[in-house]
């Protein structure tokens, strides 16, 4: 597979998993934070795999190669939070702010910004939460930006 056709590949990727990220946000998924996390590195691989396939060199595949790692790491690690086989950060999970400090007027609130928890898993397909089939896409991705890597 040639050099551009990699890239292609990893950018066209990653669009498709940007993209469905923010269809299920429009039906009514809301993004925790650590999904929001994952989306960074995909928006900068499309602006490096745009760039690549006008510039020659090795330095910015290799960045789209760090960038889908990086997003496949954070899918793994939310992966973890999701199935408690590690504690996430406390701003979204379970141990977060107490109830406690609180007010009364804060708990009957509607105003304001909906908290998606990062430890619960709000969608699945074949026993993969978001998190997860980000990790997996992102890792097949990887391999991608490691094909355009070597052919540079």
């Amino acid at each position: 597979m040639s050099r551009q056709i990699s890239l292609i590949f990893a950018t066209l990727g990653s669009i498709a998993l940007l993209g469905g990220a923010f269809i299920f946000q429009a039906l009514g998924y809301p993004p925790c934070a650590m999904c929001i996390w994952q989306r960074w590195p995909h928006g900068i691989a499309i602006a490096l795999g745009v760039v690549a396939m006008l510039l020659p060199g090795r330095v910015l595949p290799a960045l789209g190669a760090a960038a889908m790692a990086t997003t496949a790491a954070i899918g793994v690690f939310h992966t973890g939070v999701e199935r408690d086989w590690w504690e996430g950060p406390a701003s979204c999970t379970g141990t977060g702010q107490s109830l406690g400090s609180l007010s009364g007027g804060d708990l009957l609130s509607t105003d304001g910004p909906l908290l998606v928890m990062c430890d619960v898993v709000s969608w699945e397909f074949a026993g993969l939460s978001m998190a997860s089939w980000n990790a997996v896409l992102s890792l097949a991705l990887l391999l991608f930006w490691l094909s355009a890597l070597r052919r540079s």
